[in-house]
């Protein structure tokens, strides 16, 4: 396939956002470092942290269209045991720079990290803001199958019509990445995208890689073709695909050249049509009874 223009850059956010037009960017998508010690950031404390991005998040603003969005996608800051959500703490600056938030999206997934001192962390999250209460949003886009696509009003002027959109319903805001439902059991207000684990096809070399269709759904809501999306912190470029692959120009910087090359070459299968990524709405693999990991291990039989 032909990719449109991007830039991809082993670059300072703030640096490269202070090269670009103001409202230049349609969507500004992203998952910023967690502040939890991976081998690309340094840990320091939550203050810290949050200071250390406020000169960024004022760029991201500026270089915003009026029309645009950004998504903000993070999880928990763990210090001694104790959780600091960090969409909290972000939240307030967001909203100083005049931004609006419009859903505070949760990204359910169904594994992870065990604990032993309080319960696994299954979940994060992403702060849907649009610059303006003028906005793009192509809800057909996004679309998701009614579980009861015949259902009928009951009562008023509209008795006896069906009451559903023939395209399928709003997929919500709480979007489940869980290995038990299947893609047309939306009876719980989900979207499922498992998160990129061992076994899953786009894993790459990355230890915080989110899965293409988290950023695929946001972009095909929120831009239109060859609107501009820039990820600041783009690691092995799954938004950059995600915006290609739609036909979207797409802008991504990371600090660390690995991860730059990486994408890099998921970009280029990309381009060759040779590129694997895991199939929007596609269903979830469900282990069947027979499967070896779905069987009570045989050291456990001997314990009863």
């Amino acid at each position: 396939m032909e990719l449109l223009n991007y830039r991809y850059e082993s670059r300072d956010a703030l640096e490269f956002s202070k090269s670009l037009s103001p409202d230049s960017v349609k969507l500004i998508i992203t998952s910023p470092p967690y502040n939890i010690g991976k081998e690309y950031e340094s840990r320091r404390s939550i203050d810290e942290y949050i200071s250390g991005l406020l000169p960024a998040l004022e760029e991201f603003v500026r270089i915003l269209a009026p029309d645009g969005s950004l998504c903000w996608q993070t999880g928990n800051y763990v210090d001694n045991g104790e959780i600091y959500p960090l969409d909290i703490y972000f939240y307030p600056y967001f909203k100083r720079l005049g931004l609006h938030l419009r859903n505070r999206i949760v990204w359910h997934f169904g594994h992870g990290l065990h604990c032993s001192k309080r319960f696994s962390g299954r979940y994060e999250t992403i702060l849907w803001f649009t610059k303006s209460d003028e906005y793009t949003f192509n809800l057909d886009d996004v679309r998701i199958p009614s579980k009861y696509p015949g259902k009928r009003y009951f009562k008023g002027e509209k008795k006896g019509q069906v009451s559903g959109n023939p395209k399928g319903k709003n997929p919500e805001d709480v979007w489940e990445m869980t290995v038990e439902r299947l893609v047309d059991d939306w009876d719980a207000q989900v979207w499922e995208i498992p998160n990129v684990k061992s076994n899953h096809p786009e894993k790459v070399e990355h230890p915080c890689q989110f899965p293409v269709e988290l950023a695929e759904r946001c972009v095909l809501a929120l831009t239109n073709e060859n609107d501009i999306v820039y990820d600041p912190f783009a690691g092995v470029g799954s938004s950059l695909i995600a915006a290609l692959k739609n036909g979207r120009r797409a802008y991504g910087t990371d600090l660390e050249q690995t991860y730059i090359d990486i994408g890099l070459g998921r970009l280029q299968k990309l381009a060759q049509d040779a590129l694997i990524t895991r199939p929007i709405y596609q269903k979830i693999w469900t282990p069947k009874p027979t499967d070896k990991v779905a069987q009570i291990p045989e050291e456990w039989r001997r314990a009863e």
